[in-house]
């Protein structure tokens, strides 16, 4: 296999990502990203949360996800790059920003195989036991190397190259949108129960529950999938038609699918099941959720599909993420953030290296976060950190590349009011993961920014060239966000109860406009790699196209 380094260069040939991707391909892979085991297990979790109110929470998730998509339509479009996140912080606020936010990108993208993984898992110890704990949702000892051996698939699957890839990832999409369209109409016509929606009233648990569960019971990982077609937009072949369609456009169809999901889960649960409250909601078979409901409602053949499904729907989105984060590996090399070794690919446009740095930490995810839920709690935190930076990237480069001198492909409208709110949400959604998620986040990035000033002050004996102006503001958001979640109110954030509700959220708003127009004052006064990049093209690309 002939593998190459030779990421500044822009003409054709063998050692470079290729420009093979059109709208379906990038439309699926947003799709890809989005239907897995969120819809296996996120209605079943919100509607433990919430109750019937659960149907708000998709929504309030999915509104939220809107406007994020908005935001990077028009920095896809006008800065197409592989491994975008990490590039578009680089472009606005320089390397050091672009390197802590490589780490948040990174760490929430590598994570998603894994709880796939799991996801497989927990509906095959349904009839291959011993894989995860009945109790504890916990691997066994043999479900950790039957996951470690899964992860490793994924990868081997990943170098047949983009436009392979996304042509299997699309034919997995067709069944996986098919197989939730045809749970929705057999539940709610063989099993639709209409009194489960009075049972305890529509929002048992208050708008607490409503919000908590935007975060922790699945939903907002549920939609982080769009920002796939971001990532590939360096190998999109008309970026700037392409990406908008793929990204708004998956949202609004993945926000349609999950609201007749949560209504099949509603009203399709069997009433027995809810005797005892929406928050002890059990029957056999819970384990797999839409499958232990067709089995008693007398639909075997769906309960067969669905198992089937099971490791179908989270398996291509397992695939497609380990795409999407080795792209961000390659973009950190790429980039020049980390050695180049991080940027080189194969003959075929594959980054190998990228590949392997995504399996060694996704092995690693299978211990902190054991189970489905643990894992996708922390994944949204974490993700939506990184999403966040969007919106703060789009108003400083609004500012020192103003649209009136630099036309952007397309263009936002209100910016100063979709991306502030933007922000706002991403704060909520990471307040809402509750303290623990928090500790452990922000713990991390400590741990790895320290870790990060030692390798610089051993190499180079000095702090002084690093971009210090552009990310110094990044201190006061990051602790400023753990400190009000810990000190949050204790059913919705598991903090200390200092901060009651709502004024939780009203201090995250007004905190959340401080940090924007600060990040906004601390970018670079003269971007011009962003200017180069809306004038030509990608370093590192080919533009080869593929059929």
């Amino acid at each position: 296999m002939a593998v190459t380094h030779d990421a500044m260069r822009v003409s054709t040939g063998a050692g470079k990502l290729r420009r093979e991707a059109g709208i379906l391909s990038l439309l699926f892979a947003c799709l890809g990203g989005m239907i897995g085991s969120g819809w296996l297990f996120g209605p079943l979790n919100a509607a433990k949360a919430a109750g019937p109110a659960s149907l708000l929470s998709w929504v309030i998730g999915g509104a939220a996800i809107l406007l994020l998509a908005f935001v990077y339509a028009e920095l896809a479009t006008a800065f197409p790059r592989a491994g975008a996140v990490v590039a578009f912080p680089k472009l606005s606020h320089g390397n050091l920003m672009a390197m802590v936010m490589s780490w948040v990108v990174f760490l929430g993208y590598v994570s998603v195989p894994p709880v796939e993984v799991m996801a497989v898992l927990s509906y095959a110890n349904n009839y291959l036991h011993g894989l995860v704990s009945p109790h504890t949702g916990v691997l066994t000892t043999a479900g950790f190397f039957v996951a470690a051996a899964m992860l490793g698939g994924f990868v081997l699957l990943n170098g047949f190259g983009i436009r392979w890839l996304l042509r299997i990832n699309t034919t997995l999409v067709w069944w996986k949108l098919a197989v939730p369209a045809l749970t929705i109409l057999a539940l709610l016509l063989f099993s639709f129960h209409a009194g489960n929606g009075s049972v305890q009233g529509f929002a048992p648990y208050g708008s607490q529950g409503v919000l908590s569960a935007v975060a922790t019971s699945g939903i907002v990982f549920s939609y982080l999938g769009f920002r796939q077609a971001v990532e590939l937009a360096g190998e999109s072949r008309d970026p700037k038609r392409t990406i908008p369609k793929a990204v708004i456009g998956s949202v609004v169809l993945a926000l349609g699918l999950y609201l007749l999901l949560q209504l099949a889960m509603i009203y399709g649960v069997a009433p027995g099941s809810i005797a005892h409250g929406w928050a002890n909601l059990h029957f056999a078979g819970i384990a797999g959720p839409f499958a232990g409901m067709a089995a008693l409602a007398g639909l075997g053949w769906l309960a067969l599909l669905l198992y089937i499904d099971a490791v179908i729907s989270p398996g291509g989105t397992g695939i497609i993420y380990s795409t999407t984060a080795s792209r961000v590996v390659y973009a950190t090399g790429n980039e020049g953030l980390m050695s180049a070794l991080m940027s080189r690919v194969t003959d075929k446009g594959v980054p190998w290296v990228g590949l392997l740095v995504t399996y060694a930490f996704g092995v690693f995810f299978f211990f902190p976060f054991p189970s489905w839920q643990k894992l996708v709690g922390y994944i949204s935190s974490v993700t939506v950190l990184s999403y966040g930076i969007g919106p703060v990237v789009l108003l400083s480069l609004r500012k020192t590349l103003p649209v009136a001198d630099h036309g952007r492909p397309f263009l936002l409208r209100w910016p100063w009011l979709i991306a502030p709110i933007a922000f706002i949400v991403s704060n909520y959604i990471i307040y809402w993961s509750g303290a623990g998620t928090d500790d452990f986040l922000f713990g991390m990035l400590a741990v790895f920014f320290l870790i990060y000033l030692g390798y610089e002050l051993a190499t180079r004996r000095s702090l002084a060239h690093l971009e210090w102006r552009g990310a110094w503001w990044l201190l006061p958001y990051f602790v400023g966000m753990w400190l009000i979640t810990y000190l949050g109110p204790k059913s919705l954030t598991g903090g200390l109860g200092d901060i009651v509700y709502p004024w939780g959220m009203v201090i995250i708003a007004v905190f959340s406009l401080a940090i924007i127009f600060l990040a906004r004052a601390s970018a670079m006064l003269d971007p011009e790699e962003a200017r180069a990049t809306l004038l030509g093209g990608e370093p590192g690309v080919s533009d080869q196209r593929g059929g």
